[in-house]
C-alpha cells in the first residue's frame, strides 16, 4: 500500500469562502467543547472531597466514565439536536475534530508533557474529509460535501492507479490549499542490501563512531583560527570609522 500527499492551491468563491470560514470556526467551538469536557473530568479526579470548590469545580459523578473518543463521536448526534449550526458542518468533519483531540491526548500520554491547549480564533485552520464515495477532482474542480465544486490549480496530475482516501483543506495567510491524500493498492519491495553497510553515530567526546569501531575526534575549527580572529578583532578596533581601511578586516 503506498500513500502519497499532493497540495494544491483552491480559489473558492465568496460564498464557499465564507461557509468554510464558518467550518472552522465550528470545528473549534467542538474542539474547545471536547476538551473542556475532558479537562474537567481530569480535575473532578485530582482534587480531594474535602477540598474541592463547590463554587468553581464541576462536579462529575463517580461512576461517570471518561470522555474517550467514541463517546465524545457518539454525543454528536445529540448535540446537533440541542445546536442546530453543527449540521451545517459535514458529520465525518465533525468526526475528525474528535479524532484531532484524541490524538493529541495520546501524544500527551506517551510524552507525559504538553497538555491539549484551547484554541483560539483563528489558531484552528484546517478541516479533513476522511472518505469519498468517487473521486472528487474532476479536470479543474474539487468537490466536497456540502460546499460544492472549488477551483484547484491540478499543478501535478494524479497519478493513474491512484484514488483519492481524503482531502485536508488548510486555510494559511497566503490562501487556500487542499492536501490530497491519495492511494495504491501495490506491494513496494523491501530494499536489497548492496555491498557493505555502515553505522554512523554522531556524539560529543569523539565525533564520529562508526559499526566498524572506528573513532574519528572532533574538528576544532574555533580553536585553531581562533588566533586568527582575536588578530583581525585587534586590528578591527584600531581602525577609524568611515575609512575604506577599516572596512578590510571585517570582510577578511
Amino acid at each position: 500500500m503506498l500513500n502519497l500527499n499532493y497540495a494544491y492551491r483552491i480559489y473558492p468563491d465568496v460564498s464557499q469562502e465564507k461557509e468554510l470560514l464558518d467550518w472552522l470556526e465550528i470545528c473549534r467551538g467542538v474542539y474547545n467543547y471536547a476538551l473542556r469536557e475532558r479537562k474537567e473530568w481530569i480535575n473532578s479526579r485530582k482534587c480531594k472531597v474535602n477540598a474541592c470548590s463547590l463554587h468553581c469545580e464541576y462536579i462529575i459523578p463517580a461512576d461517570q466514565p471518561f470522555p474517550d473518543y467514541y463517546k465524545q463521536k457518539k454525543a454528536l448526534t445529540q448535540a446537533k439536536k440541542e445546536y442546530p449550526s453543527l449540521k451545517r458542518v459535514q458529520s465525518q468533519v465533525l468526526q475528525e475534530v474528535m479524532g484531532r483531540l484524541d490524538k493529541a491526548f495520546n501524544f500527551f500520554w506517551k510524552r507525559s508533557f504538553g497538555f491539549p491547549r484551547f484554541k483560539k480564533y483563528g489558531q484552528y485552520r484546517s478541516i479533513n474529509f476522511p472518505q469519498f464515495k468517487e473521486n472528487p477532482v474532476t479536470g479543474h474542480q474539487l468537490k466536497l460535501p456540502k460546499i460544492g465544486s472549488v477551483l484547484i490549480n491540478l499543478h501535478r496530475p494524479i497519478p493513474d492507479g491512484f484514488v483519492v482516501k481524503k482531502v485536508q483543506i488548510v486555510k494559511k495567510a497566503s490562501g487556500w490549499y487542499a492536501v490530497i491524500c491519495i492511494q495504491s493498492d501495490v506491494k513496494i519491495p523491501s530494499p536489497k542490501p548492496q555491498g557493505k553497510s555502515l553505522g554512523i553515530d554522531l556524539g560529543l567526546e569523539k565525533f564520529i563512531a562508526t559499526s566498524q569501531q572506528e573513532l574519528i575526534a572532533r574538528p576544532k575549527f574555533f580553536v585553531e583560527l581562533q588566533s586568527k580572529l582575536r588578530w583581525l578583532q585587534r586590528r578591527l578596533s584600531k581602525n577609524k570609522k568611515g575609512l575604506k581601511t577599516g572596512i578590510k578586516p571585517v570582510k577578511k
